[in-house]
């Protein structure tokens, strides 16, 4: 290699894989998540709405579980895009978004206020604008992809 040139450096096989130059795009995947969305949103809805009376896991089991998945295929359809997302806004609001989960997951007895400052959180990121969505912490820069 000529030593006068310098350029960015060569970057391994996983290192491309997990972050392409460009996010990929799949014909399928809007329509997909259009899908996902809308049924994570319904069943965190049964979720959410169920715990003020008491509703116990063996009743809202379908719903939690049908939550969850949902909910790792919407993250997994982003991630197979780009794994730079783990550091952009909406990537971050969705790690936030989960630590909140999991902290009303340990505390049961406080879980209906982890659960709706996790459904904030989830709102925000959902809505908030694209130079937030797209904002890099990484980089410190906005990444202009298209959704």
């Amino acid at each position: 290699m000529d030593s006068t040139h310098v350029g960015p450096p060569e970057r391994s096989p996983l290192g491309a894989l997990l972050f392409p130059a460009a996010p990929r795009s799949f014909p399928w995947a809007r329509p997909v998540q259009l899908l996902l969305r809308s049924l994570h949103l319904c069943a965190m809805a049964l979720v959410v709405g169920a715990l003020p009376f008491g509703a116990d896991y063996k009743t809202l089991r379908g719903a939690i579980l049908a939550t969850v998945v949902t909910g790792v295929l919407l993250f997994a359809i982003d991630l197979a895009k780009d794994a730079a997302i783990l550091v952009q806004g909406s990537g971050v609001a969705v790690l936030l978004k989960l630590g909140l989960l999991g902290l009303g997951c340990l505390l049961p007895a406080q879980r209906l206020p982890w659960y709706l400052a996790a459904t904030f959180v989830a709102s925000v990121g959902a809505h908030m604008p694209g130079s937030w969505r797209h904002f890099s912490f990484w980089t410190w820069q906005v990444m202009r992809y298209p959704d």
